[in-house]
């Protein structure tokens, strides 16, 4: 019985397991019979000898270290341990334990158990019982090999935020709104029993920008499938809603917050109409407004009038005509709704030319730039698309030619032809031949003049009413004649196009050199990066893609400042004396009374001469 008590039961170990902790094979085996001899015998195998306490090691003589050398030392009575290995309380000792020393030895446990950590504030107590919780909750498999992730996220969970009892609105992800925008674009106009649909298909301006598409990706040009369709969708509801009778995708130019696609589009004859009577209602409504506020003010006060004359204001083209042929709508993405673009003047498209901004994509941002711009981005964008048409718009040479009845009047009067056509008798040419030379392509968007204009306007030719009451102010005044700007005819082959130093201006080149029976004739703008044109056989397009910059060999440079004015020449007239002294007034009062008195004295004696 007393061997009994003092028996340590120690787990059996394996063959296998002796045999991969270094033993071999032989040893093995004897040290397994040995094994079931001992069981046979009724003892235990793995006892070699009475197993004693601590306690019992250090009472026996033992230096103190020495029964602690394998684990932890003798608790002090200050730690929580204290009371482990005392008389009665061993796990080895047959005594009975003491059971005030065995709930102190707890309680010391359990605090210490209980320290709070100062980074965390977790203590450890806690953290095991709610691990072992989570444990038993879930019952995974292989706790042992995942209790180190199970005890971190038990820690985790302790740092989440506690919810309040008025919870925040989710954030809406930016690719859900833009979903949401989408959404309304696959949404049918028209009904199914709808008979008028057959018609509208037949007629409508939509253009078949996905055939575009598929085109330009024959180059490696273009967006992806889903934006182009999208931009498809887009442009179906912008012919839905306003009265266009011509349809096209621009292009899409790029801005550092949100980008800019582009519709060029024809309004229907009345339409138009109704849009120009609408705006000069209102140019004349503030200008009445104006000249009310500048009679108060004279009325007012009556400054002393400047004699500058300010040069005069060209005016901008008509809408239908020249840089305003067309009318373009903008949005950042599909879905947005469309914005018009105001009409360009000649002075926003000459100051374009002098700066080089980044779009933004907010079309009422500033435009803070030497020369000042005259608008808002919205108006730097329209010039930067007038400016890119009429440099890159092109197409095969004789797809279109002069109206026949202008021909005579034009011969007449020496201008250059503004109007063309289709022509019907075009025969395409290969793609080997429309890469081969430059001049198998021709402009036919007018070119922009220095004076901002397509065609040239004298603007210091008035009317005759402004003549005849000018006549009698500025009969001196005779103002230098200006010289006519004359640009390139329409329809001029590229060929006639300057380079940028070595460059040419432009690139033309097959879509695929290895089925050139198949391949696409594709022109690339170097002037231009971002402008492409493409032509196959009856079928042709242009498209830009980029930032709306032109290409320079060198840095941008904006525009100095004007000179410093002169100072006003100095003069004895404006030139101011210095103070006199004391003794300097002093003296020029006394001369100045002397001379009054022998003045005085003078008029006296002609008095008395005279009576």
């Amino acid at each position: 019985m007393e061997q009994a008590s003092y028996e340590h039961q120690v787990p059996e170990v394996s063959f296998s397991q002796r045999y991969a902790e270094g033993q071999d094979s032989h040893q093995a085996q004897e040290a397994n019979q040995s094994m079931n001899q001992s069981k046979a015998l009724g003892f235990d195998p793995y006892q070699t000898q009475e197993p004693r306490s601590a306690y019992q090691t250090y009472g026996a003589g033992q230096e103190h270290y020495q029964a602690y050398e394998d684990g932890h030392g003798p608790y002090q009575p200050h730690e929580p341990g204290y009371g482990l290995y005392q008389p009665g309380y061993s796990p080895y000792d047959d005594q009975i334990p003491d059971p005030e020393a065995r709930m102190l030895a707890i309680q010391n446990a359990k605090a210490y158990l209980l320290t709070s950590s100062t980074t965390s504030g977790l203590n450890l107590y806690d953290h095991l019982a709610n691990t072992l919780t989570k444990i038993l909750d879930e019952q995974p498999t292989n706790v042992v090999d995942i209790i180190e992730n199970i005890s971190k996220d038990v820690k985790w969970a302790q740092f989440q935020k506690k919810m309040d009892t008025l919870r925040d609105e989710p954030a809406m992800l930016p690719t859900f709104e833009s979903a949401e925008r989408r959404k309304t674009l696959f949404l049918k106009a028209y009904e199914e029993g709808d008979e008028e649909l057959e018609e509208k298909i037949g007629e409508t301006p939509l253009p078949n920008v996905m055939e575009t598409a598929f085109y330009f990706e024959q180059a490696g040009i273009g967006l992806s499938k889903d934006e182009y369709y999208h931009i498809f969708l887009a442009l179906k509801k912008l012919i839905s809603a306003q009265p266009i009778q011509t349809c096209r995708f621009w292009g899409k130019i790029l801005g550092l917050e949100m980008n800019y696609i582009i519709a060029e589009v024809q309004f229907q004859e009345g339409a138009e109409e109704e849009e120009t009577e609408e705006e000069e209602v209102t140019d004349e409504g503030e200008k009445r407004m104006g000249e009310d506020e500048d009679e108060e003010k004279e009325k007012e006060e009556e400054p002393p009038k400047s004699t500058y004359k300010p040069p005069p204001v060209i005016p901008k083209e008509e809408n239908g005509t020249g840089a305003n042929k067309y009318v373009y709508f903008v949005c950042n993405e599909p879905g947005k709704p469309w914005v018009k673009l105001p009409p360009v003047t000649p002075a926003q498209i000459v100051c374009a030319r002098k700066i080089k901004k980044f779009f933004t994509g907010r079309l009422d941002a500033p435009i803070v730039s030497f020369p000042p711009f005259p608008g808002t981005e919205a108006n730097y964008l329209r010039a930067q698309i007038a400016r890119i048409s009429a440099g890159t718009h092109v197409c095969p040479i004789g797809f279109y030619r002069f109206a026949e009845e202008e021909g005579d009047e034009d011969e007449e009067g020496g201008g250059g032809r503004d109007t063309y056509e289709e022509n019907p008798d075009f025969q395409p040419l290969s793609v080997a031949e429309m890469v081969e030379s430059l001049s198998t392509w021709v402009h036919y968007v007018p070119s922009i003049l220095e004076q901002g204009r397509c065609v040239w306007i004298n603007p210091l030719q008035k009317s005759e009413e402004e003549e005849e009451g000018e006549e009698e102010e500025e009969k001196d005044e005779e103002p230098d004649e200006l010289q006519q700007e004359i640009g390139p005819p329409l329809l001029t082959p590229l060929s006639e196009d300057e380079g940028i130093q070595n460059i040419p201006a432009w690139t033309a080149q097959p879509s695929t050199n290895l089925i050139p029976q198949y391949a696409v004739a594709i022109l690339q703008s170097n002037r231009w990066p971002g402008a492409y044109a493409f032509a196959s056989g009856m079928k042709f397009n242009n498209i830009y893609f980029g930032w709306g910059h032109k290409y320079s060999p060198e840095n941008h440079t904006p525009a100095l400042p004007g000179p410093v004015q002169k100072e006003y020449p100095d003069g004895p007239e404006i030139t101011e004396a210095t103070d006199p002294a004391v003794e300097e007034e002093l003296a020029f009062k006394a001369a100045k009374e002397k001379a009054l008195a022998a003045a005085e004295k003078k008029n006296r004696r002609v008095m008395k001469r005279k009576t």
